[in-house]
């Protein structure tokens, strides 16, 4: 093994731990929604700070490889392809530490009628299932199970849809609990945008083991 592969096996190992620490974000962030945890919300929060940390090194270990190393073909594809991953899970960072702000914000726990008609618990777990699928698809670099990413985001999309005229009828019916309503609308935002960017990761996933650009292409290529 030369030094190229040691370096690109470092930079794989180093992406898939802020993976893990954004995925457990994930589902800290899930926690505190559902149990109005606050203090669990204050660590999502602290904790984005290790995100952003693990962001700089991996950009810089990228910038190292370039320079030091000119690598080509696949070896080229895979380090672009981390440089974005690695922006991609900055962003579900900020995404998730947005969702335990809207937690600290709120007075009292979320009404579980809504929670229910609004699918947000189904939407975590989408979201948390889509997250560990795209990371499996890196660590055993397989396109088959990046392709599965896909099909899952469809779900993030439709709740996403369905959820205006929901949280509007909810609101005609429940003037007093607005705020929280709006709240919830939001993390459901959120959710649908972490869908996007891990089908975003699983795009470059592609890219790097297949050669293929998927970006801006129909569901039914980007199955092929």
């Amino acid at each position: 093994m030369n030094h190229l592969d040691i370096e690109l096996q470092q930079l794989k190992a180093e992406t898939m731990k802020m993976w893990l620490l954004v995925n457990l974000q994930l589902t800290k962030g899930k926690e505190s929604l559902l149990n109005l945890d606050k203090d669990l919300a204050r660590e999502v929060i602290l904790s984005e700070r290790r995100v952003n940390a693990y962001e700089l090194k991996l950009d810089r270990d990228c910038e190292n490889i370039f320079a030091l190393f000119n690598p080509l073909a696949v070896d080229l594809r895979f380090v672009l392809a981390v440089l974005k991953i690695n922006n991609n899970l900055e962003r579900i960072g900020d995404y998730v530490e947005g969702i335990a702000k809207f937690v600290l914000n709120v007075d009292s726990n979320f009404d579980t009628k809504l929670l229910e008609i609004t699918r947000v618990v189904e939407m975590f777990a989408a979201a948390n299932n889509m997250m560990e699928t795209v990371l499996e698809a890196f660590d055993k670099e397989d396109t088959s199970i990046a392709r599965k990413v896909f099909q899952q985001d469809e779900l993030l999309d439709d709740i996403n849809i369905k959820a205006n005229s929901i949280i509007a009828d909810y609101i005609r019916n429940h003037p007093d609990n607005i705020d929280a309503t709006l709240y919830l609308l939001s993390i459901i935002r959120k959710l649908e945008r972490v869908g996007d960017q891990a089908k975003n990761m699983a795009e470059e996933i592609i890219f790097y083991i297949e050669a293929k650009v998927l970006r801006h292409r129909s569901k039914v290529e980007k199955n092929k």
